[in-house]
């Protein structure tokens, strides 16, 4: 559970994400320290891979034990906005997609580590066709411990493996399940076992066949590979590469960055870009180092506007505003409110955080400053909106 806040390094020139972790009331000290080597878990996995398709771990800095991973910053919108906003993408953009995530994959892969939730709130689409996979912190890392309570199976019911569902086993075929669902969610424009609730989801998953997907043409074969609930029937990362190529018409291995977004005739408007936020954020006082500055893009709500907007319902991460204290002193970041960077969930309204938790100040209505007013020897510049939560 956590925020992500757009924030500017002053130093380098740059955009950076930050995410905030934002643990729920109510929880035991053992809960909120389980929350905590999650968050990290989540950093080392993205710390081992170097990958155009991996969002970009920069630092993980520290407040009263909480960690707040610093991130690249992607100017996107998630493939589940996307799809909540303009409907179904077509098979041959759809493969493209698919062709990203499952370079993300191999690369995870390759380097020991299981994503465990691949869905389309967690790939997100660039303004430049850029597909990149994010949120890690389900993920497991070679030579960590697995933070996960003992039977509880973590992820999203539509999108799960069956052998996650049934005995929690997460291997890299169990990632190429996810795959498959979330392409078959792209084209067909939800999850081939989405139902009303979770218990009905995961019981479908377990007693029902895949549907066909009636609008995937030239990806039926992938699906059909990827979809097959037995994962020694499964096809490979090899195979599904194979095939993603021949369905966007391609020869040889794609290259990355993806094309812009192409659309299915009929599907609906075409995608927009997510707008750049204002300029000219001021340095939040006592960091000297990140900046506030404006909107950004979100994971996705049912029905998200291009801007940004909480996730959707079965992901209740955000929690809204940032509560008040100190900036990061010497780690030299600090940050504004922003939608999705990327990298989780938003919320709206306040949040339930102690004052003295975050090293922000709370958000305040549109057209005033999270940050509070300079003193001697901080920063006079004027301080920026806030745009969003996470």
């Amino acid at each position: 559970m956590g925020r992500v806040w757009r924030a500017t390094d002053v130093v380098l020139h740059r955009e950076v994400a930050i995410k905030e972790l934002v643990p729920p009331p109510g929880l035991t000290p053992g809960e909120r320290q389980e929350m905590r080597e999650r968050s990290l878990r989540e950093a080392r996995a993205i710390a081992r891979l170097n990958n155009i398709n991996v969002v970009r771990v920069f630092d993980v800095l520290r407040t009263d034990a909480d960690p707040w991973i610093v991130m690249e910053y992607v100017p996107s919108r998630s493939l589940q906005d996307t799809l909540a906003a303009d409907g179904p993408y077509n098979p041959v953009r759809t493969a493209e997609i698919g062709l990203g995530v499952l370079n993300a994959l191999k690369a995870a892969h390759r380097a020991g580590v299981v994503h465990r939730d691949i869905k389309p709130g967690n790939v997100l689409i660039g303004g430049d066709g850029r597909v990149v996979l994010t949120d890690f912190g389900l993920a497991t890392v070679p030579g960590d411990p697995n933070v996960t309570r003992t039977g509880l199976v973590l992820g999203s019911p539509a999108y799960i493996a069956p052998e996650r569902a049934r005995d929690g086993t997460a291997g890299p075929a169990a990632d190429l399940w996810s795959l498959g669902a979330t392409l078959y969610a792209a084209v067909e424009g939800q999850s081939p076992f989405a139902r009303p609730s979770a218990i009905a989801t995961l019981a479908a998953l377990a007693t029902e066949n895949v549907p066909q997907a009636r609008n995937a043409g030239p990806l039926k074969p992938v699906l059909n590979g990827l979809l097959r609930k037995d994962p020694a029937h499964r096809i490979d990362a090899e195979e599904a590469e194979r095939l993603l190529a021949r369905a966007a018409g391609r020869k040889s291995k794609i290259s990355f960055p993806m094309s812009p977004t192409m659309r299915r005739p009929g599907a609906g408007r075409e995608r927009p870009s997510l707008p750049s936020g204002p300029g000219g954020p001021p340095v939040l006082p006592g960091s000297g180092f990140v900046t506030a500055t404006g909107s950004a893009p979100v994971v996705p709500t049912p029905r998200p506007p291009v801007t940004g907007r909480p996730d959707q319902p079965n992901r209740p991460h955000g929690t809204p505003g940032a509560p008040g204290s100190p900036g990061m002193g010497d780690s030299g970041m600090g940050s504004s409110g922003m939608g999705n960077s990327g990298m989780g969930n938003s919320g709206q309204g306040r949040s339930p955080m102690t004052p003295g938790r975050a090293p922000f100040p709370p958000a305040t209505p549109a057209g005033r400053s999270p940050i509070p007013p300079s003193t001697p020897g901080r920063s006079p510049v004027p301080p920026a909106t806030p745009h969003g939560t996470r």
